[in-house]
């Protein structure tokens, strides 16, 4: 099954991973189930994935972050001598999990515990990428800021106010239009 992403391309900027995460997640019908995991929100910026790896030392598990997508693997030890085992009901056969990772979101830590590998995934959103506001400057527009501050990027403590002299689509707002007829 393939889709088709040519409309939201028409009025979307640098969604082009998006694509490829809802591709391979389409391919991927065959998904595994071992081992179970859950993904919780535990902040505005912060997540957490738990998984069950009973069975499993901090040495057999691997984590590795590559081109967006976070791989746990674990990989079974040397089995210990247990005698004769009369019902095997622990799974403890190798694994691969892939989760793919938004934009601007790292691993900071992993830890196991009571046979639970808790693994913190934060959010860390760029100075470049978090909102500010633009002054609107009134007069002429020369491309000159009108006050020192105008020129600077950032945040600014006065309020949005309409510019009178808004250029849209080639018209200006708010000024005197003579009468053709």
């Amino acid at each position: 099954m393939t889709y088709d992403f040519a409309p939201l391309f028409r009025t979307a900027i640098g969604f082009d991973r998006l694509a490829q995460v809802m591709d391979t997640a389409a391919r991927n019908t065959g998904t595994p189930s071992y081992p179970p995991y859950d993904i919780a929100k535990t902040g505005n910026d912060s997540y957490a994935l738990t998984m069950a790896v009973a069975g499993f030392a901090p040495e057999d598990i691997e984590l590795l972050v590559q081109d967006g997508t976070l791989v746990v693997s674990g990989r079974v030890s040397a089995p210990q001598d247990e005698g004769e085992v009369l019902h095997r009901g622990i799974a403890r056969r190798a694994f691969e999990r892939r989760f793919a990772l938004a934009d601007h979101v790292e691993v900071t830590g992993a830890d196991m515990n009571n046979g639970l590998l808790r693994i913190s995934v934060r959010q860390i959103v760029p100075e470049a990428l978090k909102p500010r506001r633009i002054p609107v400057n009134a007069g002429q527009n020369t491309g000159q800021p009108t006050s020192p501050s105008a020129g600077q990027p950032g945040l600014t403590g006065a309020p949005f106010a309409p510019n009178p002299t808004v250029v849209t689509a080639g018209t200006t707002r708010n000024q005197h239009v003579p009468n053709a007829a």
